[in-house]
């Protein structure tokens, strides 16, 4: 099974190509490893974290900055069951985070205190999928 942590370089090169100064959501999807996998000099490597512990330090850590620029959670929910999709793919959490803008999203993982945060993300989860969408009026029909 290939699992994503961290964006690809292409993959990454296409998110900065799109425009910068309209709101983004991010549907986040996150698997988290049974024990966190820190590196064995980092400090929080002997705490013996659950990967949704290392999550929350991250979430800890990383909230703040992500209110300063902008940023809101805007759904949040708990994996139940597959519908459509493979049969044994699955997630343990799953939310959508909204950003004023493009930029507000690289402003906060250009912050240095996020860069030290994001060690705790990389720790906790086995899987992830961070999937941009531009925001569209909600209610209505399907189409």
């Amino acid at each position: 099974m290939t699992s994503y942590i961290d964006p690809s370089p292409a993959n990454f090169e296409a998110f900065k190509s799109l425009p910068r100064d309209k709101p983004i959501e991010m549907l986040n999807l996150l698997l988290y490893r049974e024990k966190a996998n820190y590196p064995r000099d980092h400090e929080y490597a002997a705490k013996g974290w659950s990967g949704k512990e290392a999550y929350q330090e991250y979430a800890r850590a990383s909230g703040p900055i992500f209110e300063r620029v902008g940023g809101e959670i805007v759904w949040r929910g708990a994996f139940e069951s597959m519908v459509t999709g493979p049969v044994d793919a699955r997630w343990d959490d799953g939310f959508v985070a909204r950003y004023p803008s493009a930029g507000a999203f690289f402003e906060m993982i250009k912050d240095p205190e996020y860069q030290q945060a994001v060690m705790n993300r990389t720790a906790a989860l086995s899987d992830s999928r961070l999937i941009r969408f531009e925001p569209g009026a909600p209610g209505g029909g399907f189409a």
